[in-house]
């Protein structure tokens, strides 16, 4: 470690996935559509496009980034797909940025 210590192997690699997940709550609608995920736990894009009043193109992009960051994945019930949150630690971190209890909701 160096004087101010940081980490002074210069492995950088190790900071890539939580920069991926902040950047990819790093909007409204995004962070919107997660924190009703996490109150909800499963949604359609129908029923966010209606609590959102966006069109539903907008919404399934936003969904498209949360999904490849690996924040939310689809559950499939026929032809339905249900969006959900899939880790864990993006409900920690919400519960820290809106200081409340998101499973008391």
């Amino acid at each position: 470690m160096d004087k101010l210590g940081f980490n002074d192997s210069g492995d950088l690699k190790q900071f890539e996935e939580p920069a991926n997940l902040l950047k990819a709550l790093s909007h409204p609608i995004r962070l919107c559509i997660v924190r009703g995920l996490m109150r909800k736990k499963k949604c359609n894009v129908s029923y966010m496009q209606e609590c959102l009043d966006l069109p539903q193109s907008t919404v399934s992009q936003h969904l498209q980034k949360l999904r490849s960051a690996g924040i939310v994945d689809t559950e499939r019930n026929g032809l339905e797909v249900n969006y959900i949150l899939a880790n864990q630690r993006i409900e920690q971190i919400i519960t820290v940025l809106f200081g409340e209890d998101e499973s008391e909701s």
